[in-house]
């Protein structure tokens, strides 16, 4: 599976953990480690001009792509 939207190019963002400990000490120092945000990816099938193709589209796309569908 591709590791984008296929759509709207939505892809793979870093971000920060954070360690929260409840003292006043840590607020402005806690320790943060790199994390990964993953989109919520799907495989479909869609008829782009009378041709099957397969696609894979984020949650987003695929319920806009739902709702065209049942139009």
């Amino acid at each position: 599976m591709s590791k984008g939207c296929d759509l709207c190019s939505k892809s793979t963002i870093s971000g920060n953990n954070i360690q929260h400990k409840h003292s006043v000490g840590w607020r402005y120092k806690a320790p943060k480690t790199k994390r990964a945000f993953k989109p919520n990816l799907r495989s479909v099938e869609v008829e782009i001009d009378g041709v099957p193709a397969k696609l894979t589209v984020c949650m987003k796309c695929y319920k806009k792509l739902q709702k065209e569908a049942s139009k």
